[in-house]
């Protein structure tokens, strides 16, 4: 048998390993990707929904700046984990989940009112 002979389907085992590699790190960078996006769509969500309920308590608009925080977090895709009214600032934490399986939620937390 020649050498020839013997390394016969190896270029194939080859291409099929590369493509595995190359999918796995794909499947990686996707993941990321998520993840990224999930932290940067919490992030928004807290600080509009921080603006708008610390806007409600300053002008009177609304019982309570903790709905509106909810409502404006759930229109961004977002819940509130928690929202603690101080004087006349309001601080909000929410939640985002990724749009990749098996990824925690995202978290953030915004403050809206004058400077302490």
């Amino acid at each position: 048998m020649s050498a020839g002979e013997r390394e016969r389907g190896s270029g194939t085992v080859l291409v099929v390993s590369a493509i595995g590699v190359l999918a796995l790190l794909l499947g990686a960078a996707m993941a990321l990707v998520s993840a990224v996006s999930a932290s940067h769509r919490a992030r928004a969500a807290a600080d509009l929904a921080a603006l708008a309920a610390a806007d409600a308590l300053v002008h009177g608009r609304a019982a309570d700046p903790c709905a509106v925080a909810g409502t404006v977090a759930a229109r961004n895709g977002s819940t509130v984990l928690a929202c603690v009214v101080g004087g006349a600032a309001v601080t909000v934490t929410v939640a985002t989940a990724p749009g990749w399986p098996g990824l925690g939620p995202a978290r953030a937390g915004a403050r809206a009112g004058p400077s302490p």
